[in-house]
């Protein structure tokens, strides 16, 4: 940080995507930044994949007619999705310039053929800092998305600290974890997909992220109901509709600042103090002193 003792304000974002739809979640996601850039907040994160939303359905059902569907949305997934840069990645650009924030969202990122859950990063500015790819899909999310690569972690330094983020799962690696910080990450975006059987993870798995870092810990999760899914959806009748979100921001001891909140789309905030930082590493520090 340029200012070790300068406070800034973070915000969360809780959010349904229009599913399926890019244009119309990238509208919503700018009306948002929109809204928490005119509440002083100069970092703003958002959930996994929330453009234009994340693979929720089945990917099996066991019948060729399902199978018939699971490659359709495959199809309309990738259509909806966005490359990096592009005419879309510039709306969100200008979005983060006009609010002076910085902006951490989940989109699914085309490249040729292949889908990847990105973590794209944009500074206040509006150029793009970079990119995170997931680097292990869990369970059927294999069927979706590509791996990332080494590469794919990292931190930036930025004006308001070094910042990194995560999806969901790769909380629990903890090699990635190690090298995160190492890096000297200070701001981490957590990004979520809101499952209700994850509810639990969410909350220890960012908590403990913050403690065992020294960080901040700026956790965003979807929320979404069946009522938001199209009927014209085929796997629409398929999918158990539970994504309660968890949005929350932690504190470098692993307290909640603000949330969790479930059950709604909202948006929260915090007062970042980095001087926390350096009173939580005096008592433990896992890659200095404590190591």
């Amino acid at each position: 940080m340029n200012n070790e003792n300068e406070k800034f304000t973070a915000a969360a974002v809780q959010m349904a995507p229009v599913f399926l739809n890019k244009a119309e979640t990238i509208g919503k996601v700018i009306s948002l930044i929109e809204e928490a850039g005119e509440k002083g907040a100069s970092l703003i994160v958002f959930p996994e994949a929330i453009i234009p939303t994340y693979p929720y359905w089945p990917k099996d059902i066991g019948s060729v007619e399902g199978r018939k569907h699971i490659l359709d949305a495959y199809i309309e997934l990738h259509k909806n999705s966005v490359e990096i840069p592009d005419a879309d990645t510039e709306k969100l650009c200008k979005a983060a310039k006009k609010a002076g924030a910085y902006i951490v969202i989940g989109v699914n990122e085309k490249e040729g053929g292949t889908l990847y859950n990105t973590i794209l990063y944009i500074d206040k500015n509006g150029t793009i800092l970079g990119r995170h790819r997931k680097l292990m899909s869990i369970d059927s999310e294999k069927c979706i998305w590509g791996m990332g690569g080494a590469e794919d972690i990292g931190v930036f330094d930025t004006e308001i600290g070094k910042l990194g983020g995560f999806f969901c799962y790769e909380h629990h690696m903890t090699m990635a974890k190690a090298a995160m910080f190492l890096k000297g990450e200070q701001i981490h975006a957590g990004l979520w997909a809101g499952h209700g059987f994850v509810k639990p993870t969410m909350d220890f798995a960012s908590r403990e992220y913050a403690f065992e870092g020294q960080v901040f810990v700026i956790a965003s999760a979807a929320y979404i109901t069946e009522d938001m899914v199209p009927d014209s959806f085929p796997l629409k009748k398929h999918t158990l509709w539970d994504f309660p979100g968890g949005t929350g921001i932690i504190s470098p001891r692993g307290d909640y600042l603000a949330g969790p909140v479930y059950g709604k789309e909202d948006i929260v905030y915090a007062e970042i103090d980095p001087s926390l930082i350096i009173r939580a590493k005096a008592v433990i520090d896992g890659v200095g002193h404590f190591s």
